[in-house]
């Protein structure tokens, strides 16, 4: 999997100096619902979703635009390039467990958010696993971050569940572009 080249705490600082009140990995968890719903204009999507009008003059976010364009250009490339597709964009393995666990919670509610103001279809219908894929990530975004131990039993848990989240965001895009083939 692709991972960005981006530092994870430094995009959090330009996005709070841009008023952005989302965690990264919640803003990263909403463009991967757009792409992965087949948004051709994901990233204006995304952008129209973080910032308004009036913030387009503002030196720090531009800046913290920047940075969120690469992110979504690295994010396209590794969905729709060669390989295994992208790495939720989430803080470092040395971090708290609990914060990587409520990184992972917020990225699975961005996910299913980006899903929803994708504006899919009327009447589309997910097949049974992809819709069991996504009931798992909102039952993700409940999870209970205060039994979490710093344990090796809970951090190879919480690699499990990072793992199925990117899984349950390839089915998505697996889908849509299968139903976007069939369109075409």
């Amino acid at each position: 999997m692709t991972e960005s080249s981006l530092d994870y705490e430094r995009v959090e600082r330009q996005m709070a100096s841009a008023d952005i009140e989302s965690s990264g990995a919640e803003v990263h968890g909403i463009l991967c619902g757009l792409i992965c719903s087949g948004r051709e204009d994901a990233r204006a999507r995304w952008f129209s979703e973080l910032f308004n009008e009036e913030q387009s003059t503002d030196l720090l976010v531009r800046e913290c635009a920047t940075s969120l364009g690469v992110l979504h250009d690295e994010t396209v490339a590794a969905v729709q390039g060669p390989g295994l597709g992208f790495t939720p964009f989430l803080p470092d393995d040395e971090k708290p467990l609990k914060l990587r666990a409520q990184a992972v919670a917020d990225w699975c509610q961005g996910f299913l958010y980006g899903v929803g103001v994708a504006g899919l279809t009327a009447g589309h219908q997910f097949s049974s696993e992809t819709q069991e894929a996504l009931t798992s990530l909102s039952e993700i975004t409940r999870m209970d971050l205060d039994q979490l131990e710093s344990g090796e039993e809970d951090e190879e848990a919480l690699m499990e569940v990072t793992e199925f989240i990117w899984v349950a965001a390839m089915l998505v895009h697996g889908e849509m572009v299968a139903d976007e083939t069939e369109r075409s």
